[in-house]
């Protein structure tokens, strides 16, 4: 058995996409309220989130950037940038509380209060660059817990594997040219964002620490399966991470109405394993997913409850 953290808290259905649109509240609903019917649900370690300090932010994102958000968002714009992230008047607070959720995350595991933790967390993150939102993404969570372990706990390693079905082109990009973080994404592709070929593998001082397996429309279990075991945990255990984050997106899920991989519920706390397996060589086990998709209901929740089971089983 593994403690487990789990990350949730009503401010995230503030974020009022609208009507008809695929990143809902509803998303979070379905997810909290599987994860409560589950026989583990009363053993997790319940994190609620604060406001992050925004020199964090301001590692990943430009002051700029922030600052034309919140004006965007408080003057009522009803979408950002590229115009596929819609936003509401609350926008702005709950981004800020998805990226201080993370960070409390990572406190309650470096603490030792968790070995694993699950964050429940809107908006999604992985496509925001420096200066631009896109596909739904406001500030890159998962790129900003990584320079939080770094800076705040002094952590000289992170692994980052993105297992969303679209690449987090915001996620390469922030560390393409940093030997200190290793970025694993497996992805249709070709598919949105148009970035993530296998060539990409990173510039500079950071050549090589970036990995694209990129998934053929129709892959399901089997190739995802073989990518894990035969290059993306052996780049993982080379690297030597003292954390390994998940950027956990469901929308390679059968089901989902956004992709055409085939992956299966119980893929995914294959997955879970595999790394679990692997974090347990090189950094004590330690594991922080966060929520990127996932837009079929009862394939999300299942999904994310599959994923807390495997950490909680250990």
């Amino acid at each position: 058995m593994a403690k487990t953290a789990y990350l949730y808290d009503g401010i995230y259905l503030e974020h009022d996409t609208g009507p008809f649109h695929p990143e809902t509240p509803d998303r979070l609903r379905a997810i909290n309220e599987k994860l409560r019917k589950s026989p583990f649900y009363r053993d997790l370690v319940k994190v609620s989130p604060k406001k992050p300090d925004m020199k964090y932010i301001e590692m990943v994102h430009s002051r700029d950037y922030i600052a034309s958000v919140k004006q965007d968002i408080e003057s009522g714009r009803p979408s950002l940038d590229w115009g596929d992230t819609a936003v509401c008047t609350r926008s702005y607070e709950v981004a800020l509380m998805a990226v201080g959720g993370c960070l409390r995350a990572c406190d309650t595991v470096i603490k030792g209060d968790a070995v694993c933790a699950f964050c429940a967390v809107r908006p999604p993150g992985h496509h925001a660059e420096r200066s631009s939102a896109a596909g739904f993404c406001i500030f890159n969570n998962i790129a900003i817990t990584a320079k939080y372990l770094q800076t705040r706990h002094g952590l000289d390693r992170v692994a980052i594997v993105d297992w969303d079905v679209h690449h987090g082109n915001g996620t390469q990009h922030t560390f393409e040219s940093d030997e200190s973080v290793l970025y694993v994404s497996l992805h249709q592709y070709p598919h949105y964002p148009g970035t993530g070929s296998s060539s990409e593998r990173g510039r500079g001082m950071g050549q090589g620490y970036t990995l694209n397996v990129p998934m053929a429309a129709g892959s399901g279990d089997r190739e995802y399966e073989t990518a894990f075991e035969e290059r993306i945990c052996p780049a993982i255990e080379k690297f030597s991470p003292q954390m390994i984050l998940v950027s956990a997106g469901f929308d390679a899920h059968r089901a989902d109405q956004l992709s055409s991989i085939r992956l299966s519920t119980d893929a995914y706390a294959g997955f879970t394993k595999k790394l679990m397996q692997t974090a347990s060589k090189c950094c004590d086990g330690r594991i922080i997913a966060v929520l990127e998709g996932g837009y079929n209901l009862d394939a999300l929740s299942n999904s994310v409850a599959a994923v807390v089971g495997a950490f909680v089983e250990g």
